[in-house]
């Protein structure tokens, strides 16, 4: 599957049309001037069975599914519940790695409960949902991204 993504902005308030999404076209730029093609991009709300449901849609269509909010651990914060409904497999140094780096700038990096996983061929990443830490937080795990998808797909032999 060539380098394609979706960006989903998991925001009650955002939803509403409260607050506007700020993450998720900051994540779309990064995504895209790192070779991505977006192949969609929503706003959904804090919901489990809609994010769940809206990852296993995308895994089907998509290499790279990355989430914005709802990882903190407020009461509606379930993302992290949706994406493991929704995997196969995890990969959890990806997101130890990115709140080791966010402890660089903050010392509330290790209250989000982010995760990534594999469902079929996709990967999935959860980031936070403040714009500057989803950024930090993807910035800090690309590489690792750009590997992972490389080896899902196939690409295994690394001289």
């Amino acid at each position: 599957m060539p380098k394609t993504a979706a960006v989903i902005t998991v925001s009650d308030r955002s939803f509403r049309k409260e607050r506007p999404d700020l993450s998720g076209p900051a994540i779309v730029d990064v995504l895209r001037t790192a070779g991505f093609e977006i192949k969609g991009q929503e706003i959904i709300p804090d919901d489990l069975k809609r994010i769940s449901s809206a990852l296993r849609l995308y895994a089907e269509k998509v290499s790279l599914i990355i989430t914005t909010g709802g990882t903190g651990v407020a009461k509606r914060d379930v993302t992290p519940e949706a994406t493991m409904a929704a995997c196969d497999r995890f990969v959890p140094g990806i997101p130890e790695f990115m709140r080791s780096e966010g402890l660089k700038k903050t010392p509330m990096a290790p209250l989000s409960r982010a995760i990534c996983g594999i469902r079929g061929n996709a990967l999935i990443l959860n980031l936070p949902g403040n714009p500057e830490g989803a950024i930090d937080s993807l910035n800090t795990a690309l590489p690792l991204l750009l590997h992972a998808l490389e080896l899902l797909a196939g690409k295994t032999d690394h001289a």
